[in-house]
């Protein structure tokens, strides 16, 4: 094997904080093309590259604070609330105060430094320290201790490995994106301009509730601690999907948050659902990916009826007394089936992402400690 060495994070490239300019001062957004990212815009990103956040701000946004303009290829790691999400930065940014990013030195390749990252994760988390909440300095991840290859060849090497299992993992992603924003413009054509109908309501359709084609279940209070490894996923209301060994629901399921951004998922098959997690599985298998379409389309109609003040959410009545129209007839429609085919096709590409997923994280750690040896193998 090639020559490996030890050294610090700090030593593999610069070490940076970010900023918020202040908020108070309307020039320091207010038409802004600089992008800045705060670790809000990682949660639930599933792509490696970042471009955009949701917010850009001035030069004079950026002058006004302790912000950096970051290069493109920088690794974004966000320091606080939380710690460990992980981006590259796909041109030039900057972030707010939750980051600890890093500009690698010459002599590291990017891609290697961001599965690095990845790999050291959980070391870096557990030295986070506060009491509000845990916050990782910019000295802690100078010091994270690890063992890198001498030759940024190998590093490239190392990473290409990883990265062409995330390519076509992003890859299927985009592809299921496409899906499902043909099927939410079919949905609208048929279900809310009513285009087949010359935009008018037909005489043969009926409102229905919600709860006409499904119960509403909430998840499970005492569901155990997720894991990395487990063989069923894991819903709760975060945007971000986990694993557990043990499931509770099995079907062609509909999940909707109860709190938080209100996201909505579908699932078909084993899985296990945490509370404030609403679980819908119709008792007609073939209404699923129609009713999917329909809480995902209307969602905001949904949670204009949310409560509280602090953290906003939503009751079961509010799920089985959301109202819509259809036809009386349901079963003669094969509209239906489209979007049962639809949801299957990104289903496919959901599964083999899974598989994907588990042997990049099974590779992740044999190939950054060198346990593998990569020596005879051509890229």
């Amino acid at each position: 094997m090639k020559e490996w060495k030890n050294c610090t994070l700090g030593e593999l490239g610069n070490i940076v904080g970010g900023a918020t300019p202040s908020t108070k001062k309307f020039e320091n957004y207010e038409g802004g093309t600089i992008p800045w990212i705060t670790p809000k815009d990682l949660s639930g990103f599933l792509e490696r590259y970042i471009a955009q956040g949701e917010r850009n701000i001035t030069e004079a946004g950026l002058r006004s604070c302790s912000a950096q303009l970051l290069p493109k290829h920088s690794i974004l790691f966000s320091s606080r609330a939380p710690i460990g999400y992980i981006a590259i930065a796909a041109c030039e940014v900057c972030t707010n105060q939750g980051f600890k990013s890093i500009i690698p030195n010459n002599d590291v390749d990017y891609m290697f430094l961001y599965y690095l990252l990845k790999f050291k994760k959980g070391e870096i988390e557990n030295m986070g320290s506060g009491t509000t909440f845990k916050e990782v300095s910019a000295g802690v991840m100078k010091n994270i201790q690890v063992r890198v290859p001498a030759e940024k060849s190998v590093q490239i090497k190392i990473a290409k490995i990883l990265s062409s299992l995330d390519d076509k993992i992003e890859l299927n992603n985009r592809i299921n994106d496409n899906l499902e924003q043909q099927a939410q413009a079919i949905f609208k054509s048929w279900f809310i301009d009513y285009e087949p109908f010359n935009g008018k309501i037909p005489s043969t359709w009926k409102e229905y509730r919600l709860a006409d084609f499904l119960p509403v279940v909430t998840g499970k209070k005492n569901a155990n601690v997720s894991s990395d490894n487990g063989h069923y996923p894991f819903f709760s209301c975060s945007q971000n999907i986990a694993w557990t060994d043990n499931y509770s629901f099995e079907g062609n399921a509909i999940l909707v948050a109860g709190n938080g951004d209100f996201n909505v998922k579908w699932y078909n098959g084993k899985f296990e659902a945490y509370q404030r997690t609403y679980v819908l599985i119709p008792y007609n298998p073939r209404y699923s990916s129609w009713l999917y379409y329909a809480v995902k389309y209307n969602l905001a109609k949904i949670t204009s009826a949310a409560r509280g003040s602090v953290i906003r959410f939503i009751t079961k009545g509010n799920l089985e007394n959301f109202s819509f129209l259809a036809p009386r007839e349901l079963d003669k429609y094969e509209i239906i089936d489209t979007f049962s085919t639809i949801n299957h096709a990104i289903e496919q590409r959901v599964q083999e992402n899974y598989r994907l997923q588990a042997l990049r994280d099974n590779l992740l750690p044999r190939l950054m400690s060198g346990e593998i040896d990569i020596s005879d193998i051509k890229i």
